[in-house]
């Protein structure tokens, strides 16, 4: 993040005007949908960040990008950091938007991490059992496939990691293999 101070004091702005005008659930949806379009065009996440090209042409061509996708309040605000010059740190002002809303909310973001794709059944379970481990209300599940991990799952919620993989279980057997924890200490 390039700057998080600025892009945390935006995006309060942001939800309380949205809060105000009963708009909040629209904004984190198009801070959503403005998250995800960054992350796949590198283009237009280069294009925020140029210092080269001017603010009217960065403007004219993320309203041709968003069209009516995002709503007016929304597209308003993009549109003023657009003219203040702080549109490079779009992104991050839309991450931050989405982590205020899942707090005002109560919604705890878990991430699961498997090998393969997750069944929905497995999804579930995951979501059932995080609720009543956690005592957590809600619950945003987000899955990614990552083959480095072998096997099993890695589960990230609350700052914490529960690592049952087999990548994992691997490195633990490697560690105690070179530290012969089997033989006798000969001297």
């Amino acid at each position: 993040m390039q700057n998080p101070r600025l892009a945390t004091r935006y995006a309060k702005s942001l939800v309380v005007l949205a809060q105000e005008q009963n708009q909040l659930d629209a904004v984190q949806a198009d801070m959503k949908y403005l998250q995800v379009t960054c992350r796949q065009s590198r283009e237009l996440t280069n294009l925020l960040r140029s210092p080269v090209v001017k603010s009217d042409k960065k403007s004219s061509i993320v309203k041709e990008v968003l069209g009516d996708k995002v709503s007016a309040l929304s597209a308003a605000f993009i549109n003023l950091l657009i003219q203040k010059g702080r549109e490079s740190n779009l992104p991050e002002i839309a991450a931050a938007v989405i982590e205020q809303y899942n707090e005002i909310k109560n919604i705890h973001h878990v991430k699961l991490t498997t090998a393969t794709e997750a069944s929905e059944e497995l999804k579930q379970a995951i979501i059932k059992k995080v609720k009543a481990d956690a005592a957590l209300q809600n619950v945003e599940l987000e899955t990614v496939v990552n083959d480095a991990i072998i096997g099993g799952f890695q589960l990230e919620y609350k700052g914490n990691l529960i690592d049952a993989s087999i990548a994992r279980d691997l490195r633990d057997i490697q560690t105690q293999f070179q530290k012969n924890t089997y033989i006798r200490n000969i001297r």
